[in-house]
């Protein structure tokens, strides 16, 4: 379809100026465009993970041991990763209306967290602090919905390289953040909580009706949009670590900071000229088309399709189609809850949680995800004990960021690139980031000679790396009809994790050993102090336990890798290949009945 006036024969500054409308028009309302919204949006949904930089922040003007940090941060992981009730909205609404609410809650949320910090309201209660971070960080499941799984259903065949870059760009958001954070207040701790509260707010607000299902055909180079998206992120996460590494040996000036983040700022912003420059050569082939008619064609009324109409196939075995004459009525979800269709088939919401696994995905992400983000959690307090200097703990959240995109990156596209080749199976490759993930453990227990700085980049690859090889097994082995609610469900195994591990091990043992140290000094500790531990037994006994129930969950996900090894071996993509070939076989028909004029492709098809 043409716009009218796009190409206008008219010369001129008129002609000029409906062009360059047109072309701004096509640009805005296209799908590129929307899909670098994602890219933006997704980039401040990370923001959770940079808890360390400001929670001795919260510790110290609050007066709360690492029990009560760390019950604060489980609240932190629950508002994060509940994301059930953002799925279920999103299965009747578009998606502006999950990100109109993702924003109001980042905003009220850390926003009364920041009131709460300076001391301009009075010091709240524990639970009061608890409910205020759950609020703002309820925010990331709602702009995951809208924005991630908008761009899944509209490029389902290479939704692991979608999963990879989007969420690869979650997963720089803490550097991203940390870098403008550190140009505009140095080290401000208190403004760094005011900055995520209006900045993803206002990020969210402005591209509000951007995301949507554009629903037009398919292009084979809208991959190829991603995989430049990609080549990008690669220069702004390379830019991020060389940063790093110059801050750990120089003392950055407040203009210094400004320089770096001005270049992380054009970088994430590069993308943009991407989109441009593919939506011109979109829009010049159409002008060319129209301006030579030798590349139209004429189908007239006595044209007959090439192929005999092909129905929509149905997937799932619980529902018959009503419009066969003589069919059965639907079955209720209660009544086929425990009989499930094929693997790959659209599974219901009932028959994909009470399936064995759905349950084993669980208990393995309860396992992973909760240690890694025990560790993300406590960089402040760990560095702190193992006598690391301030300076460093920045470094640290800094390489959990970088690190955590690249494994988000690299699981979701190399994933896809052996699924595809090699029929390697998906579980099996989170099998081992199980496994490796308890290497960067058993660094932080022993207290390994600069070890943090390797386990920061362990842990911070194999929690990037879990989230789009999860993401992506969910919506293959249960399809992606309920995949906003289904991948929102599967994500409440983080926080009971991290409760376990953060809140029940960590901080108890953390406060056990701080009090053990006050008694060995004859002091006592007074109402409203902070309680501080040093030495390497303050956490040792906790990373050695986490490091068990990490083991324990790469042997529970080795289960489905042996219950999917056969699905994971046929064709996983074929049905929505099918469905592709429906909708152009149904286009070519409707064409047919009557006189239609038609562009053929001049532009060529990468």
């Amino acid at each position: 379809m043409v716009v009218p006036g796009c190409c206008g024969s008219g010369g001129g500054g008129g002609g000029r100026f409906a062009d360059m409308k047109s072309l701004t028009l096509q640009v805005l309302l296209g799908r590129r465009f929307m899909m670098f919204a994602s890219l933006l949006i997704m980039n401040t949904a990370g923001l959770s993970y940079i808890f360390g930089l400001y929670s001795g922040e919260i510790k110290s003007k609050l007066g709360y041991d690492q029990t009560t940090l760390n019950l604060i941060s489980f609240y932190k992981d629950l508002g994060a990763n509940i994301g059930v009730i953002s799925g279920l909205i999103n299965e009747i609404t578009p998606p502006w209306v999950v990100l109109a609410m993702g924003a109001s809650f980042s905003f009220f949320g850390y926003f009364m967290i920041w009131l709460s910090v300076t001391g301009r309201i009075a010091k709240p209660h524990v639970w009061q602090m608890c409910l205020y971070i759950c609020i703002g960080s309820n925010s990331q499941p709602f702009v995951n919905t809208g924005a991630l799984v908008t761009a899944i259903k509209s490029i389902p065949e290479g939704r692991g390289v979608v999963i990879g870059v989007l969420k690869g760009y979650t997963g720089l958001s803490g550097a991203v953040i940390t870098q403008v954070y550190h140009a505009l207040y140095v080290d401000d701790a208190k403004s760094l909580i005011l900055l995520i509260a209006w900045l993803p707010s206002a990020i969210c607000l402005v591209f509000l009706r951007t995301i949507r299902l554009i629903k037009a055909t398919r292009q084979p180079n809208e991959i190829r949009l991603f995989y430049n998206f990609l080549y990008i992120s690669l220069c702004l996460a390379g830019f991020l670590m060389v940063v790093i590494i110059v801050e750990k040996k120089v003392d950055f000036t407040q203009s210094e900071y400004g320089g770096s983040a001005a270049v992380v700022l054009f970088l994430l912003f590069l993308p943009l000229a991407v989109v441009i420059m593919d939506e011109y050569k979109v829009w010049k082939s159409k002008k060319e088309a129209l301006n030579d008619p030798g590349s139209l064609k004429i189908t007239t009324e006595e044209a007959t399709p090439t192929k005999s109409p092909v129905h929509p196939p149905q997937y799932g075995t619980s529902t018959i189609s009503l419009a066969e004459p003589g069919a059965e009525k639907e079955l209720s979800c209660w009544k086929t809850m425990f009989q499930p269709p094929n693997r790959g088939e659209d599974y219901t919401i009932l028959q994909a949680l009470f399936s064995i696994d759905m349950l084993v995905i669980f208990i393995a992400t309860v396992c992973g995800l909760g240690g890694s983000l025990t560790v993300i959690d406590n960089l402040n307090q760990i560095g702190s004990s193992l006598g690391y200097p301030k300076r460093s703990i920045s470094t640290f959240v800094s390489l959990v960021s970088i690190w955590n995109y690249l494994g988000r990156v690299v699981a979701g596209i190399a994933s896809e690139m052996f699924i595809t080749k090699y029929k390697f199976p998906r579980p099996l490759i989170l099998t081992l980031i199980l496994l490796l993930s308890c290497v960067g453990h058993l660094l932080i227990a022993f207290n390994v000679p600069n070890g943090i700085y390797v386990a920061s980049v362990i842990i911070g690859f194999c929690f990037g790396a879990q989230w789009p090889l999860l993401f992506s097994i969910i919506s293959e082995l249960f399809g992606l009809k309920y995949y906003s609610t289904l991948f929102n469900f599967a994500a409440v195994a983080s926080p009971i994790g991290s409760y376990l591990l953060n809140v029940r091990v960590a901080g108890h043992l953390y406060d056990r050993e701080a009090e053990k140290q006050m008694a060995a000094l004859g002091l006592k500790r007074k109402p409203g102090e902070d309680l501080n531990c040093t030495g390497v037994d303050c956490f040792k006994l906790s990373f050695i336990i986490i490091t068990a129930v990490t083991f324990f969950g790469t042997l529970v996900s080795f289960i489905l890798v042996i219950r999917t090894r056969k699905f994971y071996k046929s064709d996983i993509y074929k049905k929505f290949r099918e469905d592709a070939n429906h909708v152009v076989e149904t286009e070519t028909e409707m064409a047919a009945k009557g006189t239609h004029v038609q562009r053929t492709e001049l532009a060529p098809r990468n």
